[in-house]
């Protein structure tokens, strides 16, 4: 943890956030604000834009978890929850609702510097595999219209495949638009006149 952090922690126990807070002052010049109250943590943790939240609960519930999906929905950012005992429906939940790193056994203050680390390195990986799949999502809706502006051209123009490709490139390339520009167009096109 180089650089420092915005750190939401959210605990009720006043003793424990101090300890909480001193241990994650040593690991770093971290800006760390405490949450007693669980009560309307959704807009706080969004007010406040953390690169992490950590949650240190003997229990969650599920009114907390849904907090925590709103939380991190819109805004996504790393979630670490701290929990006395193991529950598989509520972890499961949990991961779910995007925590990054769910730590049985409670939390303890040597432990917070690589469980940090972890569960930062675990959403970014998380978030460079959803971006990674939005693209290809992309790439294959902009494939299926191009395919179909490709058998559009064919029929009408009685073009090959090839010469229905070279077609709508050369059109991309005279105009300076993307080739799927190019391809919605004709698509759109087609529509109307039929």
């Amino acid at each position: 943890m180089q650089t420092p952090l915005s750190i939401v922690v959210v605990e009720q126990d006043r003793d424990r956030a101090l300890q909480i807070i001193e241990s994650l002052k040593a690991a770093g010049p971290h800006e760390v604000l405490v949450l007693a109250e669980e009560t309307g943590l959704a807009r706080r943790i969004q007010e406040r834009n953390p690169d992490i939240v950590l949650i240190d609960i003997a229990s969650p519930s599920r009114d907390i978890l849904e907090e925590l999906t709103l939380a991190s929905a819109p805004q996504e950012r790393a979630v670490a929850m701290f929990v006395d005992e193991s529950d598989e429906g509520l972890a499961k939940a949990a991961i779910e609702a995007g925590v990054s790193a769910y730590v049985v056994d409670g939390l303890r203050p040597e432990r917070l510097k690589p469980i940090v680390e972890a569960a930062i390195t675990r959403f970014h990986m998380f978030q460079q595999v959803r971006a990674e799949l939005q693209a290809t999502k992309r790439a294959l809706e902009e494939r299926k219209v191009i395919d179909r502006a490709k058998g559009i051209l064919m029929k009408a123009k009685g073009l090959d495949e090839d010469a229905a490709y070279a077609l709508m490139r050369k059109t991309a390339m005279s105009q300076g638009r993307k080739m799927v520009d190019v391809a919605e167009a004709i698509v759109t096109a087609a529509g109307l006149l039929s």
